[in-house]
């Protein structure tokens, strides 16, 4: 049955959409599966530009870092919401929006540093023989769907095998990841909006099982150490189950959009794919390179808390920052040639594929582990091709293929 509260929530985003496209470069996004030319167009405005919907946007490089650094901004409001966080938008998202990706200081730093130990680059290496292990049990195939039967099943297994998962539960949270990716630009449907409060109220009602079980039974997992810390009084269960929340959708969708945009982007550019085959060391600069030239997550935004003077203008409080991750990470005044894909590129100063300052992906170390092994894995199929055609998704934020069919003959 449809409540109001469903249709307040597609009408909001339908409104909010519509808006964007008729008056705004941002809000064109997702009516293209190439948003490289309207990025140029964004950069022919300058450093800062404001859109007549109100946001401030930049595709600077060192305006890009420079935000995202800056303690003046943050990702919530000074009154403490969310911008456009509805009281139908909370509905429908559950806890996914009370993670610490969504936090400011202190709440944020406090969060985060329950979680990172977890991510560290020693515990990740430890976990890159299964990492190899399911790359080969899934590249098994002569004709697959790059995306669901191979960019898709490895990122959540790994990500399933660190939070502590059983088995039985990973196909559940494949699909859980898919319809929160789906939404992250706003809904399109009462459909939409129906499956992602299931998808939330599934997702809290499963990790607050598992939480329980990891009260009487540790393990060494990630929930296992934040029930410890549960115990001791540094996180509550509503921000335990939200941050395995995050840590599940963002460690599924960051990695299958590098594999499957890395993947594309070697096919597209054979010589650099021959570069690989004849050196599989390469991989480290495949997956840099790739997250530099498309990375999964395009854009974010920040909210400043106070006026602040940026590139000539008065950003005012409150007010919001496009910081436009794909665009800076193509900056002609950072990255020579940067619509070229080049694996002997100096890539310094490092892109911005995965934020910078404090919100800084945690899951970086073992996103660029899974690229790399993948990489690997990849040069060793001199026959690799397109077998079809490939269809993106439709976002904004996020950048990534719906399916990619290959062939390895």
């Amino acid at each position: 049955m449809t409540t109001f509260t469903e249709l307040r929530y597609v009408a909001e985003a339908s409104a909010t959409r519509l808006l964007g496209r008729t008056f705004s470069l941002i809000g064109k996004l997702d009516t293209t599966t190439d948003p490289y030319p309207l990025y140029e167009r964004m950069r022919a405005k300058g450093p800062l530009y404001k859109e007549r919907t109100g946001q401030w946007v930049t595709t600077s490089h060192a305006l890009a870092n420079s935000v995202l650094r800056d303690r003046r901004f943050g990702v919530r409001k000074t009154d403490g919401e969310l911008p456009g966080m509805s009281p139908a938008a909370r509905d429908a998202t559950g806890t996914f929006y009370d993670s610490f990706l969504e936090q400011d200081p202190p709440d944020h730093t406090r969060l985060r540093r329950l979680a990172a130990p977890a991510f560290s680059p020693r515990r990740i290496d430890g976990y890159r023989a299964r990492v190899e292990e399911l790359v080969d049990q899934l590249l098994t195939r002569r004709d697959f769907d790059l995306i669901a039967d191979f960019a898709a099943p490895l990122p959540i297994a790994v990500i399933s095998t660190l939070l502590g998962i059983p088995d039985e539960d990973t196909a559940e949270f494949a699909e859980h990841g898919k319809v929160v990716g789906a939404t992250l630009d706003g809904p399109t449907s009462l459909a939409q909006v129906r499956a992602l409060r299931k998808t939330t109220a599934d997702l809290d009602a499963l990790f607050t099982r598992l939480i329980e079980r990891r009260r009487h039974d540790p393990g060494e997992d990630v929930i296992s150490d934040l029930v410890q810390a549960e115990g001791d009084g540094k996180i509550n269960t509503h921000e335990l189950v939200a941050t395995c929340g995050l840590l599940l959708i963002a460690g599924f969708e960051t990695t299958v959009n590098l594999i499957g945009n890395g993947t594309a982007a070697l096919l597209r550019h054979p010589d650099q794919f021959a570069l690989l085959r004849a050196d599989p060391d390469l991989a480290p600069a495949v997956v840099e390179e790739v997250l530099r030239f498309d990375p999964p997550v395009q854009l974010t935004a920040r909210v400043a808390h106070e006026d602040v003077d940026l590139a000539g203008h008065r950003v005012r409080r409150d007010e919001e920052v496009y910081v436009v991750i794909a665009a800076a990470n193509r900056d002609p005044e950072v990255y020579p040639g940067p619509d070229r894909f080049d694996l002997a590129r100096e890539r310094k100063p490092e892109h911005l594929a995965f934020s910078s300052g404090i919100h800084y992906c945690l899951g970086a170390t073992l996103a660029r582990m899974e690229g790399e092994v993948v990489f690997r894995a990849l040069a060793r199929l001199p026959r690799l091709r397109q077998a079809g055609t490939a269809s993106y998704r439709a976002s904004t934020v996020i950048r990534g293929f719906a399916s990619f069919p290959v062939s390895r003959s």
